[in-house]
C-alpha cells in the first residue's frame, strides 16, 4: 500500500494522460449507472406508494349486484380481521360517465363510495384539496374530481357539473340519457393518471343515479401485503360465493407495469455494467504505461528479494486505488445528479411546456437513490476493476531484473 501510494502521488506522472481518461470514463459510467437505477427505482416506488396507495388493491365485483346485507357483512368482517390478508373493505357503485361543464365534455370513471370506509381502503383522502372525503356526505349530490379533470372542465370548487350516463329511458321523444347535476365539493391531486379520469360521489347518490336501489356493485379492499393476494381472493370468494362475484387484484391492472419496471431495472443494470467494464478495462493501458515507467523500480525490488506475488499485489493495489477513486467520484456525481434531476426536469418541463410525462402513470420524474443499489454498483465496479488490473500486474511480475538493469 505504501509503495502504491507513492506511485500514485509521485510528481512523475503515474496518472498519465491515458490513466486520466480511463479514470474519467469510470467516473462517468458509474455516475450514469447510479442515475439510471435511481430513476427506475423512483418509478417503482411511486407505483407502490402513490398509485397503489390511491387505488384499491383488490375488488370483488358482483356479476349483477350485491345485496346490502351481504356487502355490509363483508365490510364488518374485514373490520374485525375476519379475512386473512385484508385490512378493510368498502362497498362501491361504479360506471363510466360523461361530465359536461362550461362547454367542455370529458369522459370519466364515476365511483360511488362510502366516505367513512373508503378512507381505510385507499390513501386518496390525503391528496384532496380540502383535506378529506367527508364533504361528499355533507353535500347533496356532491362530487370530487381529479385536479386535471377539473381543469379540463374549467371548474372551481362550488361549480356545478352535469353527469350523464350512457344509458337512459326510451320515451316517445326518443332515448333520453340518464343525467344528474352535481356540485364540485373538492378535488384531489395524486399526480397520477387518476387525476384526469376519476370522479367520486357519495354511495347513496351513485345508487340513485345508477338505479341499483340499496344494492351495490361490489366491495373494494386493501391488502396487508401487495403480493399476498391468494388468501384474500379465496376469502372473498368464500364470503360472497364464486358464482356471484369476480375477484380481481391490482396485478390485473398494474401488474404488467410493475413487472416491466423490475425487468427494466435488471436490464439497465446489466447493460450499463458493460459500460463500467469498458471503462474499468481502459485502466489496463494506463497501468501498462505505469509498469513500463516503473520497471527499474520493479527490477530493484526483485533484486532485493521481493517475490512475484509482492509485485502482483503492488500493481493490483495501485490499480484498485485508481479504480476506487473513480468509483467514489462516480457515485458522488451520480447521487448529486440524481437528486437534482427532478428539479431540473420540472423547470425544463414548465419553461418549454413539453409535458414529457403525459404518457406515464405519474406527471413528474421520480428519483429514489437507494444505498443497496449504490453498494451493488460499487462492488460490481470494484470486481471489474480488479480483473482489469491482473494482466498489468502479471506483466510486471514477469520482468527479469537482469535484462532491465543490464545497461544501468
Amino acid at each position: 500500500m505504501w509503495i502504491a501510494l507513492r506511485y500514485l502521488l509521485a510528481r512523475r506522472s503515474a496518472l498519465s494522460y491515458v490513466s486520466r481518461l480511463a479514470l474519467l470514463g469510470l467516473v462517468l459510467s458509474v455516475a450514469v449507472l447510479v442515475v439510471v437505477l435511481s430513476v427506475v427505482n423512483g418509478f417503482e416506488k411511486e407505483l407502490r406508494e402513490r398509485v397503489m396507495g390511491v387505488l384499491p388493491h383488490i375488488v370483488a365485483q358482483g356479476y349483477a349486484t350485491l345485496a346490502p346485507q351481504v356487502a355490509d357483512h363483508m365490510v364488518e368482517q374485514a373490520r374485525q380481521g375476519g379475512y386473512p390478508g385484508l385490512t378493510a373493505l368498502s362497498p362501491y357503485v361504479s360506471g363510466t360517465a360523461l361530465l359536461a361543464a362550461n362547454g367542455q365534455i370529458h369522459g370519466a370513471s364515476l365511483t360511488g363510495i362510502n366516505p367513512d370506509s373508503y378512507t381505510q381502503v385507499t390513501d386518496l383522502a390525503k391528496y384532496t384539496t380540502r383535506g378529506g372525503l367527508a364533504h361528499l356526505s355533507e353535500t347533496r349530490y356532491g362530487i370530487i374530481l381529479g385536479v386535471r379533470l377539473a381543469r379540463l372542465l374549467q371548474l372551481q370548487i362550488g361549480d356545478d357539473v352535469l353527469v350523464v350516463l350512457p344509458v337512459g329511458s326510451v320515451t316517445p321523444a326518443g332515448a333520453i340519457p340518464r343525467q344528474r347535476r352535481f356540485k364540485l365539493v373538492d378535488t384531489f391531486d395524486s399526480q397520477s393518471q387518476l387525476d384526469s379520469q376519476t370522479a367520486l360521489v357519495d354511495l347513496v347518490s351513485a345508487q340513485r343515479l345508477f338505479r341499483t336501489g340499496d344494492n351495490v356493485h361490489g366491495v373494494q379492499g386493501r391488502l396487508i401485503d401487495l403480493f399476498e393476494i391468494d388468501q384474500a381472493r379465496a376469502a372473498l370468494y368464500n364470503a360472497a360465493g364464486e358464482d356471484r362475484v369476480a375477484v380481481r387484484s391490482w396485478m390485473s391492472s398494474q401488474g404488467n407495469l410493475y413487472q416491466a419496471i423490475a425487468v427494466q431495472k435488471l436490464t439497465m443494470f446489466v447493460l450499463l455494467s458493460f459500460l463500467v467494464a469498458v471503462a474499468a478495462f481502459n485502466l489496463i493501458s494506463g497501468l501498462m504505461m505505469i509498469v513500463e515507467q516503473r520497471k527499474n523500480d520493479v527490477a530493484v525490488l526483485r533484486t532485493l528479494g521481493a517475490l512475484s506475488s509482492v509485485v502482483i499485489v503492488l500493481f493490483c493495489t495501485l490499480g484498485m486505488l485508481l479504480a476506487g477513486l473513480g468509483i467514489i467520484l462516480g457515485v458522488a456525481v451520480g447521487v448529486l445528479v440524481a437528486l437534482g434531476l427532478p428539479v431540473a426536469f420540472t423547470v425544463l418541463n414548465d419553461t418549454f411546456g413539453l409535458n414529457l410525462m403525459s404518457q406515464y402513470f405519474i406527471a413528474y420524474l421520480p428519483v429514489d437513490v437507494r444505498g443497496a443499489d449504490i453498494l451493488q454498483i460499487a462492488i460490481a465496479s470494484s470486481v471489474l476493476a480488479l480483473l482489469a488490473t491482473l494482466y498489468p500486474a502479471w506483466q510486471a511480475a514477469r520482468l527479469l531484473p537482469s535484462r532491465v538493469l543490464a545497461h544501468e
